[in-house]
């Protein structure tokens, strides 16, 4: 099947606005994990999904919200939400009323965020991202056959190939050296700044960070 017939993403209006408090993923791990997430989805072959408000770590959380106008509908959901966290150990009175305007308010975006950093920072990433996507034909080719994956599972890394393109995200907290192979390649993007591998074709990633490269 060709790649650009499946979606690929970090996170979805389901997953987030389905938990017990709507939290993003933004609010679970730093800005450069999501820098890595972001290397990821918008440089795999399949059509990147992105949801309202990632491409800046949106800071407001997604949560489950209702307008029913029948009181026994509205107090049934509001019961079952309740009850369906209850079971996963949450408290019941921190499960957000989806019936509460405030629960609608809380989620509309703050249109002022992306003007401030961290999330500034992940806008121009994002940026830089989809630039690439659309500048080099490499990464929009649909066949599955033709990227090649390594990784390290416990050294946290994980590097593949598209086309000449060679994409690397060191997810842990500590540098890593990813070996690339023995073609010069230089640096098209970074996350944190990184130097292009040397003759031994080993490429140094800063701890939670995201590469693209050009392997000449």
């Amino acid at each position: 099947m060709a790649a650009h017939r499946l979606l690929g993403y970090s996170q979805t209006h389901d997953q987030v606005g389905n938990r017990a408090q709507g939290d993003r993923l933004a609010a679970l791990v730093s800005p450069g994990l999501l820098a890595c997430a972001a290397t990821l989805v918008l440089t795999a072959p399949f059509t990147p999904m992105l949801f309202m408000g990632e491409e800046w770590a949106a800071g407001t959380p997604w949560q489950f919200f209702t307008d029913h106008t029948d009181p026994e509908l509205a107090e049934a959901v509001r019961r079952g939400r309740r009850r369906e966290f209850a079971a996963h150990g949450w408290r019941e009175e921190d499960v957000p009323d989806p019936q509460d305007p405030a629960t609608r308010d809380r989620s509309c975006l703050d249109w002022s965020e992306p003007e401030r950093e961290p999330h500034a920072r992940v806008l121009a990433w994002y940026r830089t991202l989809i630039a690439l996507r659309h500048e080099r034909p490499d990464l929009t080719d649909p066949d599955l056959a033709d990227t090649k994956v390594a990784f390290d599972r416990e050294r946290r890394w994980l590097a593949f190939r598209r086309g000449d393109l060679k994409v690397a995200v060191n997810l842990g907290p500590g540098p890593a050296e990813i070996p690339l192979g023995s073609r010069p390649a230089r640096v098209l993007a970074a996350w944190e700044p990184v130097e292009a591998p040397g003759a031994d074709g080993v490429l140094r990633v800063p701890g939670e960070t995201g590469v693209v490269l050009l392997q000449e």
